[in-house]
């Protein structure tokens, strides 16, 4: 019984249901664990291998979320700030979503990995999680879900009616522009070359008017491309000018690694972790991971060095 081929998308699905990177691959151990101690018992004639594994990774996610709090982004939390100088002071006992880095592993249904529908597929209860991800994205059959969790394929049908109402204000994940896109990489080069130049005006005319800006672990987000630009300039003020950055991709999405400025003739040092939503040639969000634990999945250097201006590397 060789399970390693499944250990990817299982991750992927463990990391929809429970917006945690680092869990999604433990919870991942447990169910190959699980399934090997079982395989006895396993019958080919009832269900395929998938099907069975994704039951037991049904019933151990399902038991990770009870009694848990949702991991939310900061604009799920609360009103956008008007203030691009408050102090940003991160929040550790939040249990903030994490990034996904797509490089890890091969999973064909990158656009339903996208950080807003994740954050969005926190509020519903985990069963309404579990069968939204195993009908919609895995395209398991609703007899298939009633199996696996263990209930009538009208529950599963009901179920599902409510989670996809409950999303309808989401979006449609094709409105989105994948990271492989053409226009999709052409707005985020425009974008870093304006980032690393320190443009702020620049920036800002890449931005669609509601772009919004949040940086987990702190409990901020704005709203608006004035915002935004007001608050980049703060940036640019505390850390100075002259940043790094280096393409890739996190949550189907395309993404940078930002390095701050170091001493002078010394190495930038890795930074944050910044992921776009890209609609129309522009970018429409920008989540800042900051927390060095959530980058380390990224295998990204820990410190480059310079070697050219913006636009001639």
């Amino acid at each position: 019984m060789d399970l390693e081929p499944y250990r990817g998308e299982l991750v992927a699905y463990c990391y929809r249901m429970v917006g945690s990177f680092h869990e999604a691959e433990d919870l991942v151990q447990e169910t190959l664990l699980r399934a090997w101690k079982a395989r006895d018992r396993y019958d080919a004639g009832r269900a395929s291998l998938r099907t069975w594994l994704y039951r037991i990774a049904t019933n151990v996610c399902l038991t990770a979320l009870e009694g848990r709090a949702r991991r939310p982004l900061p604009s799920g939390l609360g009103a956008p700030s008007d203030d691009p100088g408050v102090p940003l002071t991160p929040a550790f006992d939040v249990p903030w979503l994490q990034p996904f880095p797509d490089s890890r592993y091969d999973v064909e249904a990158r656009a339903d990995l996208r950080l807003a529908l994740v954050a969005a597929m926190q509020v519903l209860p985990a069963r309404q999680r579990a069968v939204l991800v195993l009908r919609e994205v895995l395209e398991f059959s609703a007899a298939e879900v009633a199996e696996q969790l263990e209930t009538t394929v009208a529950a599963v049908n009901s179920a599902l009616q409510r989670a996809r109402v409950a999303l309808a204000g989401v979006g449609d994940p094709g409105e989105v522009t994948e990271p492989d896109d053409a226009g999709a990489r052409e707005a985020v080069g425009r974008y870093a070359r304006a980032f690393e130049a320190g443009d702020v005006p620049g920036l800002v005319r890449l931005l669609t008017h509601d772009a919004i800006l949040e940086m987990p672990p702190v409990p901020l987000w704005y709203r608006g491309s004035e915002r935004y630009g007001l608050f980049m300039e703060r940036v640019f003020a505390m850390r100075g000018t002259g940043w790094l950055s280096r393409p890739l991709t996190a949550n189907g999405q395309p993404a940078l690694a930002a390095y701050a400025p170091g001493a002078e003739g010394g190495p930038h040092r890795l930074h944050s972790l910044q992921v776009f939503t890209v609609a129309g040639g522009l970018v429409a969000r920008n989540v800042v991971f900051a927390d060095p634990r959530l980058l380390e999945p990224f295998d990204l250097p820990r410190e480059i060095f310079f070697d050219g201006f913006p636009g001639e590397r």
